[in-house]
């Protein structure tokens, strides 16, 4: 797995533990982007770098396949659990993060040749942010998305949901006011155990919330009203 390689990596290098002051390069988006501007905004310190990533993409040619690759770290990410916590580790030096990267750019079996994607990993590593990669990787694909007309609906639902219940909600939703005339409907699932049951179900910035854990927190308010 990758949380193995990449733990076997960084456990051989042997480089002086020394701090490096965060560099400018992708944490300024909003000044770098000159004439790109990304289609929608997204919030937080993930939603900055990949805004960044997106506008260096875009003025090399190369969202297509930052995007493949980003889309294939994401999967990388929900098949091993350790490879977040690795790279948030405290005892990891910013020279122990920048050994990972060559790890990260061959799990995306993606061949970037303007390295703008190699680029931006270093740039985490040296600002030492790849803990916030896996992040980018979603507020990623929410840029990628805009773009393309696309409207995403998030699904989130404690246990994998069927396909044939994805395609119907999918069937439904598309045909409803929340989806534009000449919009794709884009549907992104996504599982948390902590929901309980039900669905949570996010369309822009609508929410649907149908879980079992928010009836059980109407319930308890209910009864402490009551008391």
């Amino acid at each position: 797995m990758l949380a193995s390689r990449v733990a076997a990596r960084s456990a051989r290098v042997a480089a002086p533990r020394f701090s490096v002051a965060a560099t400018r390069g992708y944490a300024e988006p909003a000044k770098a982007s000159g004439d790109v501007k990304p289609p929608v905004q997204v919030f937080g310190l993930d939603g900055t770098y990949a805004t960044a990533l997106y506008t260096a993409a875009a003025k090399t040619q190369s969202l297509d396949t930052v995007s493949r690759a980003l889309d294939n770290m994401a999967a990388t990410f929900k098949r091993d659990t350790r490879l977040q916590n690795i790279l948030t580790a405290p005892t990891l030096s910013v020279e122990d993060k920048k050994s990972i990267v060559g790890e990260l750019q061959k799990s995306t079996n993606v061949t970037d040749k303007t390295n703008t994607l190699q680029n931006f990993l270093n740039t985490l590593a040296e600002n030492n942010r790849l803990s916030v990669l896996e992040g980018v990787c979603e507020k990623f694909g929410t840029l990628m998305s805009a773009s393309r007309g696309e409207v995403e609906m998030t699904i989130t639902s404690a246990a994998p949901l069927d396909q044939k219940v994805v395609r119907q909600l999918e069937q439904t939703v598309s045909k409803s006011q929340y989806v534009g005339q000449g919009k794709k409907l884009k549907v992104v699932p996504k599982v948390n155990p902590d929901i309980r049951g039900g669905l949570i179900v996010e369309i822009g910035d609508r929410t649907i919330d149908l879980s079992v854990s928010a009836k059980m927190a109407r319930m308890n308010k209910l009864l402490q009203d009551s008391l």
